[in-house]
C-alpha cells in the first residue's frame, strides 16, 4: 500500500526526508539517521557507498570521508544526513529506475562498513520509480566522480 502524498510505501514510515521523498534517488529511515549519527560522533565524517557485488553483495558501505576511493565512473545519489551516497557507474545504470532506502537492522555484515562492530549493518530497501518519476530523474543532472573535497 502506498502513501498517496509522496507515493512511497506506508510501512516504511520514519523516514527522514529531505527534499522530495518522491524523486529523491536516496532515503534514510530514522533507524539509520540515528545510527549515522552516532558514527559522525565516533569517526568524524562519512560516506556511504552502494556495493555492487563480492563480499557483502549489494550492500550499502559506510566508511570514514577519505577511507574510500570514489572512482571516476561513481555516481552520486545524493546526500543523507550530510554524508554523500555513492553508487559505481554501470551499477547505477541497471539500477537507476530505483529508490533506495537506506536501513539499519539488527546483524552483522560480513564487511568493512564501520558499523559491523555494533551488532547491526545497514541494509538498502528500494521501491521503482513511477513513469513520470522516472523522467523528471533522467532530465536531471548527476554528478559523476569523486567530490572536491572527498
Amino acid at each position: 500500500m502506498t502513501d498517496p502524498l509522496c507515493d512511497l510505501p506506508s510501512d516504511l514510515e520514519g523516514l527522514s526526508v529531505r527534499g522530495d521523498p518522491a524523486c529523491d534517488r536516496v532515503l534514510v529511515t530514522e533507524a539509520a539517521a540515528a545510527l549515522i549519527a552516532a558514527l559522525k560522533l565516533e569517526h568524524g565524517a562519512l560516506l556511504f557507498f552502494q556495493s555492487g557485488g563480492c563480499c557483502d553483495g549489494s550492500a550499502p558501505m559506510c566508511y570514514a570521508r577519505g577511507e574510500f576511493r570514489i572512482g571516476a565512473r561513481d555516481v552520486l545519489l545524493g546526500w543523507l544526513e550530510a554524508c554523500p551516497f555513492f553508487i559505481g557507474g554501470a551499477q547505477f545504470v541497471a539500477w537507476k529506475h530505483t529508490q533506495l532506502i537506506l536501513d539499519v537492522v539488527k546483524g552483522r555484515g560480513a564487511g568493512f562498513s564501520i558499523e559491523a562492530p555494533r551488532g547491526v549493518r545497514f541494509l538498502t530497501r528500494s521501491r521503482v520509480f513511477d513513469d513520470a518519476q522516472r523522467a523528471r530523474l533522467d532530465a536531471e543532472p548527476l554528478h559523476v566522480g569523486p567530490l572536491d573535497a572527498a
